[in-house]
């Protein structure tokens, strides 16, 4: 299972056992404060009718019941007024409560009812001394019962509060106001719906926000995967940065990235001292040889054969050190040094003329076909370092003065794009063998050079076009190459710092 749908069922799981316990909590909660607000009511309504039963509950006779009392008629008349409230969006259409009068030994003198007509009138004359609500009135206590219609049905319940009515210090009786809680479950089950909507609501916010930050967690954590992934291709420092990233995870990407400076550097040495040690075998095997043969006495030509070959094997090892110091000083540049504006005919021409004095050696024309780049307003938006671009195009002369046959031509020739330019440079020898072609720029990698004359042919070391290679990629550009007939062409591509129109305006 991917780290993202962990994070999700987690949060999913503890978010909805959360969410379940609230709601469950609001939800049972909610009754039981309609019943506590409805009773408190209901204390103020029997105390105040209680105040006004008092003089007709203290004249009426023994025996007696206060059916034609002002005191009934007032009440009768409440249960009979028409009623049309808009109580929060809800309509109350009808009085619930059911008043009844009891005379100090419990015996009920006047009954309401309810204003359906149930009960009405049918308990005076009974003893309700033995209900609670009555005897605990009488004993000088609080008084209050709720009674189910139905046993296991809270909706048929009816809630009971009584107080006492006095005459001075006597007690005359006990009235009791009656409520069904089936008169306000409206109000309940609207609450009850409301929360549960609200609740709702809560946990679907919760889960985008679980969502959103689960979404993070994964976009920063794959991040971090695909910058791994692309170090482990080796990829270099300007193509592949550590991502940004907040907190203990942006310190995570700090420590890969400085893992993989060290790790880089360790694997760079291991491998340049391998690759060296295998170069440095055949020229060193050489100079041994010739220095064991001059240790013997020899004909002057044969002396002369073997000194002039310590001779060129020295200077192969020179050179190869020396590029093997230049390259590495290149890879572990991360950008140029000193940038300005540069004309390409004009930075090139040092390196081109170098060449030209090998090339007119080997009887060899080199050609510069500039065209209209050699305008300096041409070349605008291109930014580098002069002397970088001097050894890069001049290695590939190099190679091309290696591989060019006598009599041949070197053409050089500047190319517009929209938002670069490319310097090609063809020669006119043997080529690269295809299987070969995927694999140039690397590190002592290359193909035997032809001979010259009496040059017998040899193998370079490869590091020309690598060295070129990474000059190209501090300048933001890149190389490539290809077979044409005959020879081969290498393309150096200058990517310009803006795009600009073929002809700039001057500022």
């Amino acid at each position: 299972m991917k780290l993202g749908l962990r994070l999700l069922l987690g949060f999913f799981l503890i978010t909805g056992i959360a969410a379940f316990f609230v709601l469950r909590v609001f939800v049972a909660e909610v009754r039981p404060s309609v019943r506590e607000v409805m009773e408190d009511m209901m204390v103020d309504t029997a105390n105040l009718l209680a105040e006004l039963a008092v003089d007709d509950l203290a004249q009426m006779p023994p025996q007696g019941t206060l059916a034609d009392s002002r005191f009934a008629r007032r009440v009768r008349d409440y249960a009979e007024r028409p009623i049309d409230a808009r109580i929060w969006g809800l309509s109350k259409r009808s009085l619930d409560y059911r008043v009844y009068v009891t005379d100090a030994k419990g015996r009920v003198v006047f009954d309401t009812g309810f204003r359906s007509g149930e009960h009405s009138g049918q308990a005076v004359g009974q003893d309700y001394s033995s209900w609670i609500d009555v005897s605990r009135t009488l004993k000088g206590q609080y008084g209050a019962r709720a009674t189910r219609e139905v046993i296991n049905d809270n909706q048929t319940s009816t809630m009971y509060v009584a107080a006492p009515v006095r005459q001075g210090n006597e007690l005359l009786g006990v009235l009791t106001v009656a409520k069904p809680m089936s008169t306000v479950q409206k109000f309940i089950d609207r609450a009850e719906h409301d929360i549960l909507i609200s609740g709702l609501w809560l946990l679907g916010l919760s889960l985008l926000v679980g969502v959103l930050v689960t979404g993070w967690i994964v976009w920063s954590v794959r991040r971090l995967r695909d910058y791994a992934r692309r170090v482990e291709r080796g990829q270099r420092d300007d193509q592949v940065q550590p991502p940004s990233l907040p907190g203990e995870l942006g310190d995570l990407a700090v420590a890969m990235q400085g893992m993989r400076e060290r790790l880089e550097g360790r694997e760079h040495i291991e491998e340049m001292v391998r690759a060296m040690t295998h170069e440095l075998k055949s020229p060193l095997a050489a100079i041994g040889g010739a220095a064991e043969l001059l240790q013997d006495e020899l004909p002057e030509a044969d002396r002369r054969a073997f000194a002039l070959q310590v001779q060129d094997q020295a200077a192969r090892l020179h050179v190869l050190v020396e590029r093997l110091l230049e390259l590495s000083k290149l890879e572990h540049r991360r950008s140029l040094d000193h940038q300005t504006p540069l004309n390409l005919p004009q930075a090139l021409a040092p390196a081109i003329e170098r060449a030209r004095q090998r090339a007119e050696r080997q009887q060899i024309s080199l050609l510069c076909d500039w065209g209209p780049a050699a305008d300096a307003d041409l070349t605008e938006g291109l930014t580098g370092e002069a002397d970088l671009l001097q050894i890069a195009v001049g290695n590939v002369l190099d190679n091309a003065l290696d591989f060019a046959p006598r009599g041949s031509q070197i053409r050089l020739s500047l190319h517009r794009d929209p938002q670069a330019w490319r310097l090609v440079i063809c020669d006119q020898g043997p080529g690269v063998p295809d299987y070969a072609l995927a694999r140039l720029g690397e590190r002592f990698y290359s193909t035997p050079r032809p001979a010259h004359g009496d040059e017998p042919a040899r193998k370079g070391s490869g590091l020309g076009l690598a060295i070129v290679r990474q000059i190209m990629q501090l300048h933001g550009g890149h190389l490539s190459w290809a077979n044409v007939q005959p020879g081969l062409c290498v393309t150096l591509h200058f990517t310009l710092a803006s795009p600009t129109s073929s002809k700039p305006h001057r500022r």
